[in-house]
């Protein structure tokens, strides 16, 4: 009985010392896959999380921006068609119409002696 004891003793140690050598094992690994895949990224030149979303704020704004400023454009077409009392063409639908200028006609002259 003490031998089975024993045995069942170093046994356990084996295995307890095996799955600590496994796990160390295990995170240096994940250390060094952690450390290639940044070279990769680094490689790459990818942009960083705050970056993108820096750039995806300002995106928005000018958005936003270009919005109003069509708005005030729409308004401001508006407000000259009111004072004009012209009808205007949207953009894209054909030509506004021509005012005519009364053409100049030509004279006949005399033909010149050569």
């Amino acid at each position: 009985m003490l031998f089975d004891s024993k045995l069942i003793d170093d046994l356990a140690r084996i295995a307890s010392g095996a799955v600590g050598t496994v796990a160390g094992m295990r995170e240096e690994v994940e250390a060094q896959l952690r450390q290639q895949m940044e070279t990769v990224l680094r490689r790459l030149d990818l942009v960083s999380r705050e970056e993108f979303e820096a750039v995806r704020e300002l995106a928005a704004q000018a958005r936003q921006e270009q919005e109003a400023l069509a708005e005030r454009v729409a308004a401001l077409e508006q407000r000259l068609q009111q004072t004009t009392g012209k009808a205007r063409r949207a953009p894209g639908t054909g030509r506004t119409p021509r005012t005519r200028t009364p053409r100049t006609r030509k004279t006949a002259s005399a033909p010149e002696d050569s």
